[in-house]
């Protein structure tokens, strides 16, 4: 197995590791937010309905739809945890994007369902009937646990680097703040100012619109792939230079997927270079990024030179062509050269020309002409910056 597979195979392990075990947390932080929000609400319900509260009610069937972004965000865990296809190359992270995205509008929607409402109670002045002292406590018990569930949430959403985790963390913040607006409402009917609840429910509505347009932004942020933060884009930078052989670094593009984010980046090394070690030198760059960064996958381009700024070589001629201008250039009765490596460096080609061992010995007259005949061809096409005559040992006099 090559180096490069088992790199890849170990990639492929880590990312599944960490794909599981995700998916188990987030599971797990979900169930126990739709266990207290089952309870929450029936006993919200049950109460409201019995001590006359409307607010009560509303805030258990607010509470009822949390239910909605709960399994919602099961199924968008689940789905973004599955490994990559072949019409998902990059995996199904941006599921979870999508969701978190859904989450946001729909805290945008009830925000401006509840301002509405507030603004509608205010111009009419219309208060609470008297309601039963029980359901401020069931108010405050509701608040309690919500606000309690909201920390455990987020801690978790923290922890695990999730968006959507984070985005029903905050819808279950809001339905603290409803509860705190029923809270407020259940104690004024009971001392008699009535307004506080309209008032109230009015400021926490555009609190709920506010986090929702937050949580949407970031999520419509990430679906157009804008750059990690600045910090984090230094930091892959700084590991990508301390790979050995790395010289330099440009074009580093980021993009967050999910949880985690894809990264592309060019490295300058030397341009002399073999293909092989150019290759080891982008797989290392490529580890070292993977192991000290939470990045999904890590794409590294080999670059001769810096063509950030502008790319000269861009308009020389094709390998082939300048090939055969070499190889036109070698005078009639001479062997063709071993081979010809071509460096397209700083807008020119360098061409060094490989000749074997035995006809250097047994034909050096051949080789001062074909040295005249390349001097020429430097001299006289432009396309060229340097053209060198190597000698290569033949298999039976090199050293072992």
């Amino acid at each position: 197995m090559s180096a490069s597979h088992h790199s890849h195979s170990h990639t492929r392990a880590s990312s599944q590791a960490h794909s599981a075990a995700y998916q188990a947390e987030s599971k797990r932080v979900t169930l126990v937010s739709i266990a207290v929000n089952i309870g929450l609400s029936i006993l919200q319900v049950l109460i409201g309905i019995w001590s006359r509260s409307q607010a009560l009610v509303a805030d258990g069937l607010h509470t009822l739809s949390d239910l909605l972004s709960d399994f919602l965000v099961l199924w968008a865990s689940r789905k973004g945890a599955e490994a990559a296809d072949a019409e998902h190359p990059y995996g199904h992270k941006r599921i979870e994007t999508a969701a978190t995205l859904f989450l946001g509008g729909a805290l945008i929607a009830v925000g401006l369902v509840l301002l509405w409402r507030a603004a509608e109670r205010l111009q009419s002045g219309q208060g609470f009937v008297r309601v039963h002292e029980m359901a401020l406590w069931i108010a405050l018990i509701t608040l309690v646990a919500k606000e309690l569930l909201y920390r455990y949430m987020i801690a978790a959403a923290k922890r695990l680097r999730s968006q959507l985790l984070a985005a029903n963390a905050w819808h279950t913040r809001s339905d603290a703040a409803v509860s705190l607006v029923g809270t407020v409402g259940i104690a004024g009917n009971l001392l008699g100012f009535t307004f506080m609840d309209s008032l109230g429910a009015a400021l926490v509505a555009f609190m709920i619109v506010r986090i929702g347009w937050q949580l949407g932004y970031q999520a419509l942020s990430e679906l157009i792939d804008t750059s990690l933060d600045a910090e984090d884009v230094e930091a892959i930078r700084q590991s990508l230079l301390q790979t050995p052989g790395v010289r330099g670094v440009h074009e580093l593009r980021t993009r967050r997927m999910g949880d985690q984010a894809l990264v592309d980046a060019h490295v300058l090394v030397d341009a002399r270079i073999t293909v092989s070690e150019g290759h080891y030198i982008a797989e290392s760059a490529r580890r070292r990024v993977l192991k000290g960064h939470d990045v999904l996958d890590v794409m590294v381009h080999i670059d001769p030179e810096d063509d950030s700024e502008a790319r000269p070589s861009a308009t020389l001629p094709s390998m082939v062509e300048v090939r055969q201008r070499v190889l036109a250039a070698v005078p009639v009765g001479l062997p063709a050269p071993e081979r010809v490596v071509l460096h397209y460096l700083n807008g020119r080609v360098e061409a060094e020309v490989f000749l074997s061992a035995s006809f250097s010995d047994s034909q050096p007259d051949g080789v001062q002409r074909l040295h005249e005949a390349l001097e020429h061809l430097l001299k006289n096409d432009a396309t060229f910056s340097r053209i060198q005559l190597v000698e290569v040992c033949e298999p039976k006099w090199c050293a072992p």
